[in-house]
C-alpha cells in the first residue's frame, strides 16, 4: 500500500501504521497520520552513519554501555514513532529494546537536518523531544555546517555553550566529543575519532 493510500484525517493506530506499511518505507507515524519523508542525500547517510558508528565506538570502549541505533530504527512515543538519525539510549532501557523499536524515548538523539526535514526537526521534534524528556538533542545542519547541542533543563531545552567553535561536547554522555571537520569530510573516518579520543 503507497503512503497516500493510508492517509486518513480520522487517523490510524500505530498497529495499522506497521500492518500497512512496507518496512522500506520512508514515513513517521505522527497523531495518526503517516508522514511520509524523503530518503535521505548521500552526505545525510554519511553524517548520520559515522555519527552511529563513533558514539557507538565511545560507549563500547569507555565501558559507558547503552545502546545506539541509527534510522530507520523507530522510537515508539506516546503519539509518535519517530526515526531519529542517531540514538543512544543508557543501560537501564535494554528491555525497551524490541523487534520493531525502542519503546519509549531514548536520552540522546542526533538528527541531521535536511531541506525538507528543518522545520520538522526545529520545531516539531524540538518540542516532542523536550516534552517526552530525551534528555540531549544534537541537531547537525550539513548546509550551514553547524551543530548545535541542546540540555533539557526543567522541561525544556537549552543550548549548551561550547568552549571552541570546532569542537562539539556532549553534557550527558562524559567525555564524548566531536571535532565539526570529522563531520564535513567526503568519507568519515571514525578511527580518527577513536585516535584523538585515546581509545586506540
Amino acid at each position: 500500500m503507497t503512503i497516500s493510500a493510508v492517509q486518513d484525517p480520522v487517523g490510524i493506530s500505530y498497529e495499522d501504521f506497521l500492518a500497512t506499511v512496507d518496512e522500506g518505507t520512508y514515513a513517521e507515524w505522527v497523531d495518526g497520520q503517516v508522514v511520509p519523508m524523503t530518503p535521505p542525500s548521500d552526505e545525510h547517510a554519511r553524517i548520520s552513519l559515522f555519527f552511529a558508528e563513533i558514539l557507538d565506538g565511545f560507549v563500547r570502549r569507555k565501558g559507558i554501555g547503552g545502546q545506539v541505533r541509527h534510522a530507520p530504527f523507530q522510537m515508539k512515543l506516546p503519539t509518535s514513532a519517530r526515526q531519529p538519525d542517531v540514538l543512544w539510549a543508557v543501560p537501564e532501557k535494554a528491555s525497551r529494546f524490541l523487534r520493531l523499536g525502542l519503546e519509549g524515548p531514548a536520552d540522546l538523539v542526533v538528527e541531521v537536518i535536511s531541506p525538507e526535514s528543518r522545520t520538522r526537526d526545529r520545531r516539531e521534534k524540538f518540542r516532542e523531544y523536550a516534552q517526552v524528556g530525551i534528555r540531549e538533542y544534537w541537531l547537525v545542519d550539513p548546509m550551514k555546517r553547524t551543530c548545535e547541542v541542546f540540555r533539557l533543563s526543567s522541561g525544556v531545552y537549552q543550548p549548551l555553550s561550547q568552549a571552541s567553535p570546532s569542537r562539539v561536547e556532549s553534557s550527558l554522555i562524559e567525555g564524548f566529543w566531536i571535532d565539526l571537520e570529522w563531520l564535513w569530510m567526503e568519507e568519515p573516518d571514525m578511527w580518527i575519532a577513536f585516535e584523538e579520543w585515546g581509545l586506540i
